[in-house]
């Protein structure tokens, strides 16, 4: 196997910013939507990432001319960082599983890796589960609150489809990237997404979406194409080692 074939999991975290933000109050800036190197194989342990990764994964990033807040990851709990585990899905390389009770989204490699995700999901009653795929995906989306949300919030309704919904923009419920599942043909107005709220990770707050800090959803989308086979699980999946 080539050797430019075997990247280390340093040089992986590395190679997924466009550059490592040496304050905290510094800004990267994004590069154009591109999908992420997978490694063929990968060396073992699997270590946690460092500080200087964690400060250039969740550090402020220009995109598009957005600028995104960093990341205030020490307030999180650290099993919700970004990070590459041991598959625990079964699935095949290229499907996107959501651990809805586990509170992560992976991304499972060739190998016997994943990438895993620490996500925010729907609150009970609004949760989606079963297969579909993602049918579209859309950089910086336009929010438009389904009538249901808009019946349940009126205020919304400067929002809907028929007004043209919310702008792009880092206030945006959707964040900075949006994946929409299809399942049998049909929209399930199921999203997966990004958001502002941080501090929602690992919560069920959202109304049947999966939400993700927006440096995390930029760097899904760039490793997730049209037509990927999405699983989403509402009984316990076993939870990954992270080492």
């Amino acid at each position: 196997m080539n050797s430019e074939h075997r990247l280390s999991r340093r040089s992986f975290v590395l190679a997924s910013v466009s550059m490592t933000a040496t304050l905290a109050g510094c800004a990267t800036t994004a590069t154009s939507p591109r999908r992420v190197p997978v490694p063929e194989q990968v060396s073992r342990p699997i270590i946690p990432a460092s500080e200087a990764e964690l400060q250039a994964r969740y550090a402020a990033v220009e995109d598009s001319g957005h600028l995104i807040p960093a990341v205030p990851y020490q307030k999180m709990d650290p099993k919700y960082y970004r990070q590459r585990v041991v598959d625990p899905t079964g699935e095949a390389p290229g499907t996107v599983v959501v651990d809805t009770p586990g509170r992560f989204l992976y991304v499972v490699e060739p190998g016997g890796t994943a990438i895993r995700y620490g996500v925010g999901i729907g609150r009970d009653g609004f949760a989606w589960q079963g297969e579909g795929i993602i049918h579209w995906r859309q950089s910086w989306p336009r929010w438009k609150p389904p009538a249901d949300m808009i019946a349940r919030q009126p205020h919304l309704a400067r929002y809907s489809v028929e007004n043209g919904g919310m702008d792009p923009g880092v206030k945006n419920p959707l964040g900075a990237r949006a994946l929409y599942i299809f399942q049998n043909g049909q929209d399930t107005l199921y999203r997966l997404h990004g958001s502002p709220e941080w501090d929602s990770i690992g919560k069920a707050t959202s109304s049947g979406c999966v939400r993700l800090v927006n440096q995390d959803v930029i760097d899904l989308y760039a490793r997730v194409p049209y037509h990927a086979r999405i699983v989403v699980h509402q009984d316990a999946l076993r939870a990954a080692p992270a080492v």
